[in-house]
């Protein structure tokens, strides 16, 4: 039977309830009701209205709606519950779902299980989705097709119909979909992992054993990849089921990916060879963090594609939007957008990407997180700070505790809004400085996400006088 139609068997006349129409659901609201799925829509929207354009679609496909406050009354009587990675799998309301017979999952779980074709998937606090695109442009460059998805923006389960047993897929999973998963990809990547989304897990455990569901369920043949400088992926080795392999730019391995320091190149070692990559040199991308995520994508698709394919994929890859990513050069002043920079770790990774001290905005949400590691990096990278949002007062409190603080002679400043911060670091700049938007904090006090931050962050910025 094909994938497609194993799932229309396991849909079809069952009523199943999709928590939130975001982007990776409504696709598959469409495809549920064409596999003869009973659709029920449970929303924190109080009408259809609020649905805006989609609101036609809904009645189009005969969606049942539980809007509202009590929108998870919706759950009641369903034979399956998809929900979006912003629910969280221990909610009460739903583990009593479960509990009454409901199959809780996801669309990325659906895929995983129905997914004909090899998976390559990648997690982590920093650099999943530079080295999932990483991955991805590397087989692509090989000649192979790619499904690309995940927590990287696309929902994997529509594209099911179209995947072939020779394809591969390649995936990014966060926390909040690894948490309930039980089914690992062929090959797994763990990046790394810091202190992260503490708003939302229980503790620290909790999200350090959500990441290790992308090992505890792989079976052999499988390769599982670790960052080896990072103390908590280094540990998972012992979560791992088949091949595992290394990356580090630290130091030398006999068994993995590595930047080989004799020469700065990046190289692969198997079975007593080390074969050269290419030269750091040549490498596009700005910041050892990034040597780190392209050694990561080396040894996730070594033996699957060719050293040229990895290598035309590295001299020739700039980078994903929000990432370090130049906006624009004005006054001699040079502008960059890191907004992806949610973490205290991210940012660090941005700011030893320069060579000089820079001007920085940084701020937002409160996750919960220590800023304390941050503050002798500022120390040492930063000449003017410009604090916003929930966490600009617990950055500078956090600074202004770190020894090197006070005879460092760093400004540090406040702003309201991102068009104030970007007005207050310009009147800081002068020409050969660098101003970089670079949080160290989620979005969620001012904007939807750090993409729609870092959308508006670069409109403020072209539109400087």
């Amino acid at each position: 039977m094909q994938p497609i139609e194993q799932l229309r068997a396991m849909v079809a006349g069952k009523k199943v309830a999709l928590i939130g129409a975001g982007v990776s659901h409504k696709p598959c609201i469409g495809l549920l009701a064409s596999l003869g799925a009973e659709l029920t829509l449970c929303d924190r929207k109080e009408k259809l209205e609020d649905f805006g354009d989609y609101a036609a679609t809904l009645t189009r496909l005969g969606v049942r709606l539980s809007l509202g406050e009590h929108y998870t009354d919706g759950f009641a009587g369903q034979d399956i519950i998809l929900r979006t990675p912003g629910y969280e799998y221990f909610q009460p309301t739903l583990q009593a779902a479960r509990a009454a017979g409901a199959l809780v999952t996801s669309e990325v779980e659906l895929f995983f299980e129905l997914c004909p074709c090899e998976i390559v998937a990648v997690t982590g606090s920093d650099g999943k989705t530079t080295t999932t695109t990483l991955i991805a442009e590397m087989f692509k460059a090989a000649g192979r097709r790619v499904f690309l998805g995940g927590n990287i923006g696309a929902a994997l389960l529509p594209m099911l119909a179209e995947v072939r047993a020779e394809d591969v897929a390649v995936a990014e999973l966060s926390s909040f979909q690894l948490i309930s998963m039980r089914r690992s990809p062929t090959v797994a990547v763990v990046t790394n992992v810091t202190p992260n989304h503490l708003d939302h897990h229980k503790d620290m455990q909790e999200y350090i054993d959500a990441k290790r569901n992308i090992l505890l369920w792989q079976t052999p043949p499988c390769r599982a990849v670790l960052g080896y400088e990072n103390e908590i992926s280094r540990a998972m080795r012992a979560d791992c089921r088949g091949e595992q392999v290394w990356f580090t730019r630290l130091r030398a391995t006999d068994n993995g990916a590595f930047l080989r320091a004799s020469d700065d190149t990046l190289c692969y070692a198997d079975a007593g060879t080390v074969t050269p990559v290419l030269p750091r040199s040549e490498v596009k991308l700005r910041g050892l963090h990034n040597v780190e995520n392209l050694l990561a994508a080396i040894a996730a698709v070594w033996g699957r594609v060719p050293v040229a394919a990895m290598r035309q994929v590295g001299g020739s890859f700039t980078g994903v939007e929000h990432r370090i990513e130049p906006v624009r050069l004005l006054d001699g002043v040079q502008y960059y957008n890191d907004s992806i920079a949610s973490s205290p770790t991210r940012t660090i990774a941005g700011l030893r990407s320069f060579e000089q001290k820079i001007i920085l905005i940084a701020g937002g949400y409160d996750k919960k997180i220590p800023y304390a590691p941050l503050a002798p990096e500022l120390v040492a990278h930063v000449k003017t700070l410009v604090l916003m949002g929930q966490t600009g007062p617990i950055i500078e409190a956090a600074l202004r505790a770190d020894p090197g603080f006070a005879g460092c002679g760093m400004t540090v400043l406040h702003a309201d809004t991102m068009q104030q911060a970007v007005e207050k670091a310009r009147a800081a700049a002068r020409p050969g400085d660098i101003v970089s938007l670079s949080p160290a904090s989620a979005s969620f006090d001012m904007y939807p996400n750090f993409e729609v931050r870092g959308r508006d962050y670069k409109r403020i910025v072209n539109a400087l006088p």
